[in-house]
Protein backbone atom coordinates (compact mmCIF):
# COMPACT_ATOMS: atom_id res chain seq x y z
CA UNK A 1 0.00 0.00 0.00
CA UNK A 2 2.94 2.41 0.56
CA UNK A 3 4.62 1.54 -2.55
CA UNK A 4 1.46 3.23 -4.49
CA UNK A 5 1.19 5.93 -2.66
CA UNK A 6 4.33 7.28 -2.89
CA UNK A 7 4.54 6.65 -6.40
CA UNK A 8 1.18 8.60 -6.53
CA UNK A 9 2.88 11.53 -4.82
CA UNK A 10 6.08 11.65 -6.61
CA UNK A 11 3.61 11.65 -9.89
CA UNK A 12 1.79 14.52 -8.15
CA UNK A 13 5.07 16.46 -7.58
CA UNK A 14 6.61 15.90 -10.88
CA UNK A 15 3.20 17.30 -12.91
CA UNK A 16 3.60 20.12 -10.43
CA UNK A 17 6.46 20.99 -11.24
CA UNK A 18 5.63 20.55 -15.13
CA UNK A 19 2.95 22.82 -14.94
CA UNK A 20 4.98 25.50 -12.85
CA UNK A 21 8.03 25.59 -15.32
CA UNK A 22 5.71 26.01 -19.00
CA UNK A 23 3.65 28.34 -16.74
CA UNK A 24 6.69 30.45 -16.33
CA UNK A 25 8.27 30.25 -19.59
CA UNK A 26 4.96 30.63 -21.59
CA UNK A 27 3.03 33.07 -19.64
CA UNK A 28 4.79 35.16 -16.77
CA UNK A 29 8.62 34.96 -18.50
CA UNK A 30 6.84 37.07 -22.08
CA UNK A 31 4.95 39.03 -19.92
CA UNK A 32 7.32 39.78 -17.54
CA UNK A 33 8.96 41.01 -20.70
CA UNK A 34 6.29 42.97 -22.47
CA UNK A 35 5.57 45.18 -19.19
CA UNK A 36 9.49 45.84 -19.20
CA UNK A 37 9.33 47.08 -22.90
CA UNK A 38 6.09 49.52 -22.24
CA UNK A 39 2.45 49.78 -22.97
CA UNK A 40 1.40 48.17 -26.60
CA UNK A 41 0.66 50.74 -30.02
CA UNK A 42 -2.66 51.34 -29.96
CA UNK A 43 -4.95 49.96 -32.35
CA UNK A 44 -8.73 50.56 -33.63
CA UNK A 45 -9.18 47.33 -31.86
CA UNK A 46 -7.90 48.60 -28.87
CA UNK A 47 -10.02 51.61 -29.16
CA UNK A 48 -12.97 50.09 -29.34
CA UNK A 49 -12.23 47.83 -26.79
CA UNK A 50 -11.37 50.50 -24.40
CA UNK A 51 -14.54 52.20 -25.38
CA UNK A 52 -16.76 49.04 -24.68
CA UNK A 53 -15.02 48.63 -21.10
CA UNK A 54 -15.32 52.70 -20.77
CA UNK A 55 -18.17 51.84 -18.32
CA UNK A 56 -16.92 49.09 -16.76
CA UNK A 57 -15.64 49.76 -12.89
CA UNK A 58 -11.80 48.53 -12.77
CA UNK A 59 -11.58 46.10 -9.57
CA UNK A 60 -13.08 42.81 -8.53
CA UNK A 61 -16.24 41.52 -9.07
CA UNK A 62 -18.24 42.68 -5.96
CA UNK A 63 -17.56 46.35 -7.26
CA UNK A 64 -18.79 44.98 -11.02
CA UNK A 65 -21.93 43.96 -9.10
CA UNK A 66 -22.10 47.15 -7.41
CA UNK A 67 -21.82 49.27 -10.34
CA UNK A 68 -24.13 47.62 -12.43
CA UNK A 69 -26.56 47.57 -9.58
CA UNK A 70 -26.23 51.87 -8.27
CA UNK A 71 -26.12 52.62 -12.91
CA UNK A 72 -29.60 50.94 -12.75
CA UNK A 73 -30.82 52.82 -9.21
CA UNK A 74 -32.69 56.83 -10.67
CA UNK A 75 -31.52 59.59 -9.01
CA UNK A 76 -31.39 63.38 -9.59
CA UNK A 77 -28.66 65.72 -10.89
CA UNK A 78 -28.85 67.28 -7.45
CA UNK A 79 -28.41 64.49 -5.43
CA UNK A 80 -25.94 62.75 -7.81
CA UNK A 81 -23.89 66.25 -7.46
CA UNK A 82 -24.00 66.25 -4.07
CA UNK A 83 -22.86 62.80 -3.24
CA UNK A 84 -20.10 63.25 -5.71
CA UNK A 85 -19.00 66.30 -4.03
CA UNK A 86 -18.54 64.03 -0.64
CA UNK A 87 -16.72 61.13 -2.64
CA UNK A 88 -14.45 63.64 -3.88
CA UNK A 89 -13.86 64.78 0.12
CA UNK A 90 -13.58 61.54 1.39
CA UNK A 91 -10.80 61.14 -1.19
CA UNK A 92 -12.96 58.78 -3.62
CA UNK A 93 -12.37 60.05 -7.43
CA UNK A 94 -12.91 57.48 -9.56
CA UNK A 95 -15.90 57.94 -12.09
CA UNK A 96 -17.46 54.70 -10.95
CA UNK A 97 -17.34 55.78 -6.75
CA UNK A 98 -21.23 56.72 -7.27
CA UNK A 99 -22.50 54.25 -9.15
CA UNK A 100 -21.13 52.11 -6.51
CA UNK A 101 -21.91 53.94 -3.58
CA UNK A 102 -25.36 53.41 -4.78
CA UNK A 103 -24.69 49.99 -5.35
CA UNK A 104 -23.89 49.46 -1.50
CA UNK A 105 -26.98 51.77 -0.58
CA UNK A 106 -29.16 48.86 -2.56
CA UNK A 107 -27.49 46.09 -0.76
CA UNK A 108 -27.44 47.63 2.71
CA UNK A 109 -31.14 48.12 2.42
CA UNK A 110 -31.98 44.53 1.40
CA UNK A 111 -29.92 43.54 3.93
CA UNK A 112 -31.25 44.66 6.54
CA UNK A 113 -34.82 44.00 4.92
CA UNK A 114 -33.87 40.43 5.33
CA UNK A 115 -32.43 40.89 8.30
CA UNK A 116 -35.90 42.29 9.72
CA UNK A 117 -38.06 39.38 7.95
CA UNK A 118 -35.56 36.65 10.09
CA UNK A 119 -36.47 38.51 13.33
CA UNK A 120 -39.86 38.68 12.59
CA UNK A 121 -41.04 35.37 14.37
CA UNK A 122 -39.44 36.44 17.24
CA UNK A 123 -41.69 39.33 17.81
CA UNK A 124 -44.46 39.66 19.98
CA UNK A 125 -47.72 39.26 17.83
CA UNK A 126 -47.97 42.71 17.20
CA UNK A 127 -48.75 43.66 13.28
CA UNK A 128 -47.84 47.68 13.99
CA UNK A 129 -44.64 46.39 16.09
CA UNK A 130 -43.70 44.10 13.12
CA UNK A 131 -44.15 46.81 10.68
CA UNK A 132 -42.29 49.41 12.28
CA UNK A 133 -39.01 46.89 12.59
CA UNK A 134 -39.33 46.46 8.74
CA UNK A 135 -39.82 49.96 8.47
CA UNK A 136 -36.62 50.83 10.64
CA UNK A 137 -34.62 48.31 8.82
CA UNK A 138 -34.79 49.56 5.56
CA UNK A 139 -34.18 53.17 6.64
CA UNK A 140 -31.12 51.81 8.35
CA UNK A 141 -30.17 50.04 5.72
CA UNK A 142 -30.36 52.79 3.51
CA UNK A 143 -28.66 55.46 5.71
CA UNK A 144 -26.00 53.95 7.01
CA UNK A 145 -23.94 54.15 4.01
CA UNK A 146 -24.53 57.85 3.53
CA UNK A 147 -23.21 57.87 7.58
CA UNK A 148 -19.86 56.47 6.98
CA UNK A 149 -19.46 58.55 3.97
CA UNK A 150 -20.23 61.41 6.41
CA UNK A 151 -17.35 60.05 8.93
CA UNK A 152 -15.30 59.55 6.21
CA UNK A 153 -15.36 62.65 4.92
CA UNK A 154 -15.20 64.28 8.24
CA UNK A 155 -11.94 62.15 9.53
CA UNK A 156 -10.14 63.37 6.27
CA UNK A 157 -10.89 66.61 6.56
CA UNK A 158 -9.79 66.63 10.33
CA UNK A 159 -6.56 65.50 8.74
CA UNK A 160 -5.99 67.79 6.37
CA UNK A 161 -6.43 70.63 9.09
CA UNK A 162 -3.96 69.09 11.66
CA UNK A 163 -1.00 68.76 8.94
CA UNK A 164 -1.78 72.10 7.15
CA UNK A 165 0.49 73.97 9.92
CA UNK A 166 3.44 71.85 8.62
CA UNK A 167 2.46 72.35 5.00
CA UNK A 168 2.68 76.07 5.40
CA UNK A 169 5.96 76.63 7.69
CA UNK A 170 7.62 74.36 4.57
CA UNK A 171 5.95 76.81 1.98
CA UNK A 172 7.05 79.88 4.00
CA UNK A 173 10.75 78.44 4.22
CA UNK A 174 10.39 77.65 0.18
CA UNK A 175 8.89 81.14 -0.32
CA UNK A 176 11.46 83.21 1.18
CA UNK A 177 14.12 81.42 -0.49
CA UNK A 178 13.21 82.32 -3.66
CA UNK A 179 11.23 79.72 -5.10
CA UNK A 180 7.63 81.08 -6.87
CA UNK A 181 4.59 79.65 -5.18
CA UNK A 182 4.08 76.98 -7.96
CA UNK A 183 7.79 75.76 -7.54
CA UNK A 184 7.24 76.24 -3.56
CA UNK A 185 4.07 73.99 -4.06
CA UNK A 186 5.63 71.20 -5.82
CA UNK A 187 8.28 71.34 -3.21
CA UNK A 188 5.76 71.26 -0.29
CA UNK A 189 4.38 68.40 -1.56
CA UNK A 190 7.41 66.31 -2.52
CA UNK A 191 8.48 67.04 1.64
CA UNK A 192 5.04 65.47 2.78
CA UNK A 193 4.58 62.75 0.92
CA UNK A 194 5.37 60.18 4.00
CA UNK A 195 4.60 62.61 6.65
CA UNK A 196 0.83 64.12 5.71
CA UNK A 197 0.44 61.70 2.46
CA UNK A 198 -3.34 63.61 2.18
CA UNK A 199 -2.23 66.81 1.78
CA UNK A 200 0.88 65.78 -0.36
CA UNK A 201 -1.95 64.27 -3.01
CA UNK A 202 -4.22 67.47 -2.77
CA UNK A 203 -1.05 69.85 -3.71
CA UNK A 204 -0.46 67.49 -6.58
CA UNK A 205 -3.69 67.50 -8.02
CA UNK A 206 -3.37 71.57 -7.77
CA UNK A 207 -0.14 71.02 -9.88
CA UNK A 208 -1.36 68.86 -12.05
CA UNK A 209 -4.64 71.04 -13.08
CA UNK A 210 -2.18 73.95 -13.52
CA UNK A 211 0.02 71.85 -16.29
CA UNK A 212 -3.30 71.03 -18.01
CA UNK A 213 -3.85 74.93 -18.61
CA UNK A 214 -6.01 76.10 -15.92
CA UNK A 215 -4.81 78.99 -14.00
CA UNK A 216 -3.68 79.52 -10.38
CA UNK A 217 -6.84 81.10 -8.93
CA UNK A 218 -9.17 78.61 -10.37
CA UNK A 219 -6.81 75.14 -9.31
CA UNK A 220 -6.70 76.88 -5.94
CA UNK A 221 -10.43 77.70 -5.53
CA UNK A 222 -10.66 73.93 -7.05
CA UNK A 223 -8.19 72.72 -3.90
CA UNK A 224 -10.81 74.41 -2.00
CA UNK A 225 -14.11 73.45 -3.03
CA UNK A 226 -12.46 69.30 -3.34
CA UNK A 227 -11.98 69.47 0.13
CA UNK A 228 -14.42 71.30 2.04
CA UNK A 229 -12.02 72.28 5.02
CA UNK A 230 -12.71 75.93 6.20
CA UNK A 231 -9.00 76.78 6.79
CA UNK A 232 -8.00 75.10 3.33
CA UNK A 233 -10.50 77.90 2.40
CA UNK A 234 -9.10 80.38 4.21
CA UNK A 235 -5.61 80.08 2.95
CA UNK A 236 -7.06 80.10 -0.45
CA UNK A 237 -8.18 83.23 -0.43
CA UNK A 238 -4.75 84.69 1.23
CA UNK A 239 -2.97 82.97 -1.72
CA UNK A 240 -5.50 84.66 -4.28
CA UNK A 241 -5.52 87.95 -2.76
CA UNK A 242 -1.51 87.66 -2.26
CA UNK A 243 -1.31 86.89 -6.09
CA UNK A 244 -3.52 89.10 -6.91
CA UNK A 245 -2.17 92.43 -4.86
CA UNK A 246 1.29 91.36 -5.08
CA UNK A 247 1.83 91.79 -0.93
CA UNK A 248 4.42 89.57 0.57
CA UNK A 249 3.58 85.95 0.90
CA UNK A 250 5.66 85.08 3.53
CA UNK A 251 4.48 87.19 5.95
CA UNK A 252 0.53 86.35 5.09
CA UNK A 253 1.58 82.28 5.58
CA UNK A 254 3.49 83.10 8.29
CA UNK A 255 0.19 84.63 10.76
CA UNK A 256 -1.83 82.03 9.07
CA UNK A 257 0.42 79.34 10.05
CA UNK A 258 0.52 80.63 13.53
CA UNK A 259 -2.95 81.25 13.49
CA UNK A 260 -3.68 77.61 13.08
CA UNK A 261 -1.82 76.53 15.62
CA UNK A 262 -3.22 79.30 18.17
CA UNK A 263 -6.63 77.55 17.10
CA UNK A 264 -5.28 73.92 17.57
CA UNK A 265 -4.21 74.75 21.19
CA UNK A 266 -7.62 76.54 21.82
CA UNK A 267 -9.36 73.65 20.41
CA UNK A 268 -7.34 70.79 22.30
CA UNK A 269 -8.18 73.44 25.72
CA UNK A 270 -11.67 73.48 24.79
CA UNK A 271 -12.13 69.34 24.57
CA UNK A 272 -10.05 69.57 27.84
CA UNK A 273 -12.52 71.70 29.22
CA UNK A 274 -15.41 69.47 28.14
CA UNK A 275 -14.44 66.48 29.91
CA UNK A 276 -15.15 67.13 33.05
CA UNK A 277 -18.91 67.36 32.30
CA UNK A 278 -18.74 64.21 30.01
CA UNK A 279 -17.20 62.05 32.65
CA UNK A 280 -20.55 62.80 34.98
CA UNK A 281 -22.97 59.75 33.23
CA UNK A 282 -19.96 57.26 33.35
CA UNK A 283 -19.11 58.28 36.93
CA UNK A 284 -22.70 58.26 38.03
CA UNK A 285 -23.62 54.88 35.77
CA UNK A 286 -20.35 52.82 36.13
CA UNK A 287 -18.04 54.01 38.55
CA UNK A 288 -19.99 55.33 41.29
CA UNK A 289 -22.19 51.52 42.01
CA UNK A 290 -18.81 50.02 42.30
CA UNK A 291 -17.05 52.22 44.74
CA UNK A 292 -20.46 51.80 46.87
CA UNK A 293 -20.41 48.19 46.43
CA UNK A 294 -16.93 48.12 47.56
CA UNK A 295 -17.29 50.59 50.58
CA UNK A 296 -20.92 50.29 52.09
CA UNK A 297 -20.77 46.31 51.31
CA UNK A 298 -19.23 44.50 53.92
CA UNK A 299 -20.87 46.88 56.18
CA UNK A 300 -24.59 46.10 55.11
CA UNK A 301 -23.48 42.65 55.43
CA UNK A 302 -22.63 43.03 58.87
CA UNK A 303 -26.12 45.04 59.14
CA UNK A 304 -28.24 42.08 57.82
CA UNK A 305 -26.41 39.57 59.71
CA UNK A 306 -26.80 41.26 62.67
CA UNK A 307 -30.23 42.92 62.41
CA UNK A 308 -32.14 40.08 61.21
CA UNK A 309 -31.99 37.93 64.24
CA UNK A 310 -32.37 40.63 66.56
CA UNK A 311 -36.02 41.31 64.63
CA UNK A 312 -36.71 37.40 64.77
CA UNK A 313 -36.56 37.92 68.38
CA UNK A 314 -39.27 40.78 69.00
CA UNK A 315 -41.68 38.22 66.83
Amino acid sequence: MAHPLLISICAFLMLLLFLSGASYRVIYKPGKFLKQLGAPVITDAAVRLAAAEANEPSGSTVLAVLHQLGSRMPSSDADLSSLRTDLLRAGFRSETAAPVFYGMRFVATAAMFAISLALQPKMPENPPMRMALLGFGVAAGWILPRFFLEKKVAKRQTILRLSLPDALDLLVVAIEAGLGLDQAMQYVGRELQWSHPELSEELFLVQLEMRAGKQRSEALRNLAERTGEPEIKKLVAILIQNDRFGTSMGESLRSHSDFLRVRRRQDAEERAGKVGAKLVFPIFFFILPSMLVVAAGPGLLQIFKNLFPMMNQFK
